[in-house]
């Protein structure tokens, strides 16, 4: 197949080093690397500009650093900060949307191919170096259309989980009210009340020299990590740490039960999840905490308690990326909220089941819809898609 360079094509445009100190809740928003994907910024600049750093909804955005992210800027007039480059294409020459869905794939080879430090980083240069396939507009534009149409189908299967999870969210707020002001008046109790027992109420999963790596195997009794729990409140039943039959047994007091909850203490820490998986046995990893409760408090309540109003309990702090600043059993144990009555969970619950049965409908949806985007995209830059 024959190609050409991405710099015959584009121009890539490097944003500015803009200085901090001039960062505020005033002026004109900042597009740094965490805003490339979500496609807004809550940073401001109130300084002096060289207009040719403007953004506007529709440029092309790359991270230069970490996983190399690609996007279409739609936060309206922003600025391009340093380690954030704009994609500037001649369209005389090629397909914006057609580069906009290349890119990815070029950009996960060569971020594959990239040394791992701490941080990967991404150069102009290799941007500029990128091999795109040397076909007519026309052919661009007709792929172009093809794969903006499959992304639409996994896009709105995105949505309408992200609207059902906002509902979810949203039936909370109106059944139990703000913990801090307490509308419904219910009793402040201490989270520690309602372990199924002061012994096995908490546990943090295992030291190190307890549970070492080369102890892990290729199968057997899964132990959950911190890539099994969102901040969302999401369990994610899918194992990548094993250890064998034995190994549990020696460890069964860091075991988890189905409906027990799994807290991260470290990394990003107070992610959590409740645990409804297909393995009957399985163990939490050394930086997480799991909490049983007894059959006064339900798990999902007390997730959706912490994960929707975790700014408003006592005793917790949280930082600007949504995560606990701290976690441990100390904190969990005096943890105080408005106790509303078993009947209240109850109600609560069985909505959740029905709207959880629908999100899993949907999330299977758009991973078909995710499968077949890829495979769309393999075969259209390979030349493969009949058109």
């Amino acid at each position: 197949m024959k190609t050409v360079k991405l710099a015959t094509l584009c121009n890539v445009l490097s944003g500015f080093a803009f200085k901090s100190e001039l960062f505020g809740d005033k002026g004109i928003p900042v597009v740094r690397i965490r805003d490339v994907v979500r496609g807004t910024s809550n940073t401001y600049y109130s300084g002096e500009f060289d207009e040719k750093y403007i953004l506007e909804n529709g440029d092309i955005l790359v991270g230069m650093d970490g996983d190399f992210n690609t996007a279409y800027w739609r936060g309206g007039k922003a600025l391009l900060n340093q380690r954030v480059c704009k994609i500037e294409v001649d369209p005389s020459k090629v397909c914006k949307k057609f580069i906009y869905y290349l890119l990815p794939l070029k950009l996960k080879k060569i971020w594959d191919d990239t040394p791992f430090v701490t941080v990967k980083h991404l150069s102009v240069k290799k941007l500029l170096d990128i091999d795109v396939p040397d076909w007519p507009l026309e052919t661009q534009q007709q792929i172009a259309e093809v794969l903006e149409k499959a992304d639409k189908l996994r896009k709105d299967c995105q949505k309408m989980e992200q609207e059902l999870n906002s509902l979810a969210q949203s039936v909370f707020i109106d059944m139990f009210g703000d913990p801090l002001t307490n509308p419904k008046g219910w009793e402040v109790r201490k989270l520690k009340e309602f372990y199924i027992s002061e012994k096995d109420g908490t546990k943090c999963g295992p030291f190190g020299s307890a549970l070492k790596k080369e102890e892990f195997v290729e199968s057997g009794v899964p132990v959950w990590n911190m890539d099994n729990i969102t901040l969302n409140g999401t369990f994610r039943d899918g194992a990548s740490l094993w250890i064998t039959k034995q190994k549990y047994e020696e460890l069964d007091k860091y075991s988890v039960n189905q409906g027990d909850v799994i807290i991260s203490r470290a990394g990003t820490v107070g992610k959590m999840g409740v645990v409804k998986s297909i393995y009957e046995q399985s163990i939490i990893s050394t930086n997480l905490i799991r909490v049983r409760f007894g059959d006064k408090l339900d798990p999902l309540y007390f997730v959706c308690l912490m994960t929707y109003f975790k700014t408003r309990l006592k005793r917790l702090k949280v930082g600007d990326d949504g995560s606990f600043s701290h976690m441990n059993t100390g904190i969990l144990d005096q943890l105080e909220f408005p106790y509303p009555p078993v009947e209240e969970q109850q109600k609560y619950i069985k909505f959740r089941s029905k709207l959880d049965d629908e999100i899993e409908r949907l999330t299977s949806l758009k991973n078909e819809y995710e499968c077949n985007f890829n495979s769309l995209m393999q075969k259209a830059f390979k030349g493969e898609l009949k058109l």
